[in-house]
């Protein structure tokens, strides 16, 4: 999970609502220009202290960290002599290729490197991130919004060790830490049986084109309820008659769900250019795609019936072509044409119910 660090400097009247909601989202660290504004946090929280004035209090009772900016401060390892009781870590701001090589020494060799990118480019913080490889300290970068969080914590798919961000009102740190928690790194997938195949007429199929290339065993989990999904395969394997297209699921009927970040399920008919969702593999590993374009098509429509170990049955409706796969055990890809009663395919009971997508325990029942 990456760091959240709250910047209270400029908080103003909503500091202390700021406060309230970070430490109820346990956020990593609280960060303030007064050591009085940490005085009364609990342990729970890094209290850090970056000042705006020319010098450090005496009295650093109240602080577990101490971020300077050498300019004005001194250096953090000279400072840190009459302070053993409290770390010390060094703020860069990165304007050009001296500042960049200062950041990248820094995310080397100190244990806390504070940075803040004066252009909106994320190439200045790729170049540390690489410099950086294998260190011990860690880098916390300053964002402006919990977008630009989400983008810095997937730099080099690595990403910086945390974010900083400077609350504009409550609620951002709610967001932060979400955005910060991320996505589970797998998904208990389980063992389907088919229980009935039958044709369905025709409908609107959705394939779903994302901006990422699927490995032979990836796709994304499809159903038309929502305590119950298929993996469908994406198209990465040849058939005659056509070329791969390895960026592609063809996913299912656009009434379907499948799911997407934060836990969320979405329609296929929801997903548009921009959206994110799940890629799945065969062993249950996810990361996030993005949605780079949805074809919604008339095509004749296959009714798909599965059930659990467990007695949770289960429905896909695909396009009726033997191009359309899922995947089964051990990544075996199946022709949906080809499904029979007793194959055995691989799926996903999510345990809640859903209301508007999210999680939600309530009584619901989907046929």
């Amino acid at each position: 999970m990456k760091m959240c660090w709250l910047d209270i400097r400029d908080a103003g009247q909503v500091k202390e609502a700021i406060v309230e909601e970070g430490l109820h989202q346990r956020v990593d660290a609280i960060l303030a220009d007064d050591p009085d504004d940490l005085a009364a946090l609990p342990p729970t929280v890094k209290r850090v202290l970056f000042p705006r004035t020319e010098s450090i209090p005496d009295d650093l009772e109240s602080v577990d960290l101490v971020i300077v900016d050498p300019a004005r401060h001194g250096e953090p390892a000279e400072l840190a002599y009459g302070h053993s009781d409290v770390e010390f870590g060094r703020f860069v701001e990165i304007t050009d290729a001296d500042t960049l090589e200062l950041a990248c020494r820094s995310a080397r060799q100190e244990r806390w490197s504070v940075l803040s990118f004066r252009d909106p480019t994320k190439i200045p913080l790729e170049i540390v991130l690489a410099a950086a490889a294998g260190a011990d300290g860690s880098i916390i970068t300053q964002v402006a919004d919990v977008e630009e969080a989400q983008i810095v914590f997937g730099v080099l798919e690595h990403g910086s060790d945390g974010v900083m961000l400077a609350p504009r009102t409550t609620g951002d740190a709610t967001h932060l830490k979400a955005a910060a928690t991320g996505e589970p790194d797998s998904l208990a997938l389980e063992e389907l049986e088919i229980t009935a195949i039958r044709r369905a007429g025709l409908g609107d199929r959705v394939c779903v084109d994302t901006c990422s290339q699927f490995r032979p065993d990836e796709g994304i989990l499809v159903g038309s309820y929502s305590h119950g999904m298929i993996l469908c395969c994406s198209e990465t394997h040849p058939l005659p008659y056509m070329p791969t297209r390895p960026f592609r699921v063809n996913a299912g009927a656009l009434h379907s769900y499948t799911l997407a970040d934060q836990g969320r399920t979405r329609y296929l008919s929801e997903l548009d250019a921009g959206a994110r969702t799940l890629a799945v593999d065969s062993k249950g590993q996810v990361r996030i795609v993005t949605v780079g374009r949805v074809k919604i098509e008339r095509r004749p429509m296959l009714a798909i019936d599965a059930v659990a170990p467990s007695g949770v049955q289960v429905n896909l409706i695909v396009q009726d072509d033997w191009h359309v796969r899922v995947l089964g055990p051990g990544g075996s890809v199946l022709n949906v044409t080809d499904l029979q009663p007793g194959t055995k395919v691989l799926g996903f009971l999510p345990i809640e119910q859903r209301h508007v997508g999210y999680p939600i325990d309530e009584f619901c029942i989907e046929k």
